[in-house]
């Protein structure tokens, strides 16, 4: 099953949208758990058990997990055996390099690790995304406007007759061959957000940025998913897992992530009562300030 069919399945299946990011600091660990062996482990467990009904996936940004050394990439592997095979997950990698490197980091994030999908970057070109690309189950995200304030530095400059992002996005479709490349657009850009969906109606879209960045939830569900209400993944990292300091903690992601789901679905409804999700577009713009 082509990876866009099997994401599509799993948000039907578990009625969400939400991505939860296992982006877990040690710093940040409530204090009962601070000290404790395996307490990174132990914190992501309660997490998912609290959690894993309400998402139809987990991205895990694997920085958090790299600076922990050797002990972090056990961490990553073992916290992957906690998620049920119902939900997907996601590698925030960012990977992107010559073909023969990027070939070693799909392997290892695919086969060796069991990522259901990595975020890669396009700067690099097609050959460079093309290892990612080659078991149709696997779903490749491409960053193509990122939520951070730096993005307009690169991404929203003017290319000829349209921003940057928008020519990534155009190329991401095209590499679409095998029904599993995505995107990734930054909630922190709605104007931008819903150019991007007109120009990939198709495509599922990861949308950072809702919650601790700013990012409007209505405009993510309204121009991220497609015309049937799904293929959006909306991800939160730090309101849901950090929802509490306490031993409370677990109980709390599960309140804050089911309070999420239940706004996204009634959005959804809300929107679906008209004929289309998106709205007719403004024209498009060169480039951006």
């Amino acid at each position: 099953m082509a990876f866009i069919d099997r994401l599509q399945t799993v948000q039907e299946k578990q009625s969400s949208l939400v991505c939860v990011g296992l982006d877990t600091d040690p710093r940040l660990l409530p204090a009962h758990l601070q000290g404790q062996p395996d307490a990174v482990l132990e914190f992501n467990r309660l997490i998912i058990e609290a959690t894993h009904d309400l998402v139809c996936a987990y991205k895990m940004n694997l920085a958090f997990y790299e600076i922990l050394g050797e002990h972090g990439w056990s961490i990553l592997k073992r916290t992957l055996k906690f998620i049920p095979s119902s939900v997907l997950t996601i590698g925030d990698g960012k990977r992107g390099d010559i073909g023969n490197s990027s070939d070693r980091y799909a392997r290892a994030l695919f086969q060796q690790v069991g990522f259901d999908a990595v975020t890669v970057h396009p700067y690099m070109g097609f050959d460079s995304i093309e290892p990612f690309l080659k078991d149709a189950e696997r779903g490749v995200f491409v960053l193509t406007l990122t939520s951070n304030p730096g993005s307009k530095d690169f991404q929203r400059l003017a290319v000829g007759t349209a921003p940057l992002y928008l020519w990534v996005a155009r190329a991401a479709q095209q590499w679409n061959t095998k029904r599993n490349v995505g995107l990734v657009v930054g909630a922190t850009h709605p104007k931008q957000l819903k150019l991007i969906r007109r120009a990939v109606p198709d495509l599922p879209i990861l949308i950072p940025g809702v919650g601790a960045q700013g990012g409007d939830l209505k405009t993510a569900v309204r121009f991220g998913c497609v015309s049937s209400g799904n293929l959006a993944l909306i991800t939160v990292s730090r309101s849901i897992i950090y929802a509490s300091s306490g031993k409370d903690f677990a109980e709390a992601a599960r309140t804050a992530a089911q309070n999420l789901r239940d706004e996204i679905r009634r959005l959804q409804k809300e929107f679906a009562s008209g004929k289309h999700l998106i709205e007719p577009l403004e024209p498009q713009i060169p480039g951006e300030p």
